[in-house]
């Protein structure tokens, strides 16, 4: 496996792995239409958008293998003035699931994150009925903080969670826990 900073060249197939990630788990939450339909276009846009100039708070990993895409990570430093970086979006290939993948990207952006924006707390946003994703952040030590409504791009207003971390160490902490605890109990 492979770890490499996006560039604008990778808007593409980060755009594919998204969507395809979008149809599989947000199935039943986000509009089927939107899903079905318009899903990769607005992925597409997004990404493009996202790296053609990316902000300098903008940090987007992606990990390979053989020059595939497996999995993906962006994080915005400083996003929110109270909550501090949000990690924006974490997305593995389904084929590649179950190998740790989701908490290598996490450790990595989160070394970012302490690196550049070390007095910041980290945030993510869940869709509440994102059942695998909300069990994934419970287990890497997040707390449920907020519940609000998201305005999804569907038109649909989704109820979402708010996990938060006191910092990207604190992140990093919890999920070296977790992977120790994990092989002790397997």
């Amino acid at each position: 496996m492979e770890l490499k900073v996006a560039e604008y060249s990778d808007y593409e197939r980060i755009a594919q792995l998204h969507a395809q990630s979008w149809r599989t788990y947000y199935n039943g939450i986000l509009g089927d239409s939107f899903l079905k339909n318009d899903v990769q276009d607005d992925r597409s846009v997004i990404w493009q958008t996202r790296l053609i100039n990316p902000p300098f708070n903008q940090h987007v990993l992606l990990i390979e293998e053989g020059g595939l895409l497996c999995g993906f990570v962006c994080a915005f430093g400083n996003h929110d003035f109270e909550k501090g970086t949000i990690i924006d979006a974490l997305h593995i290939d389904e084929n590649y699931r179950g190998r740790g993948l989701g908490q290598k990207l996490l450790i990595e952006i989160a070394n970012w994150i302490e690196q550049h924006f070390g007095q910041s707390g980290v945030y993510l946003e869940v869709m509440a009925e994102n059942k695998q994703a909300v069990e994934f952040y419970d287990r890497m030590g997040g707390k449920n903080s907020l519940q609000r409504l998201w305005n999804a791009p569907c038109g649909n207003q989704v109820p979402e969670l708010v996990y938060t971390w006191d910092s990207a160490a604190d992140l990093k902490k919890s999920i070296i826990e977790h992977h120790s605890n994990h092989f002790v109990t397997d």
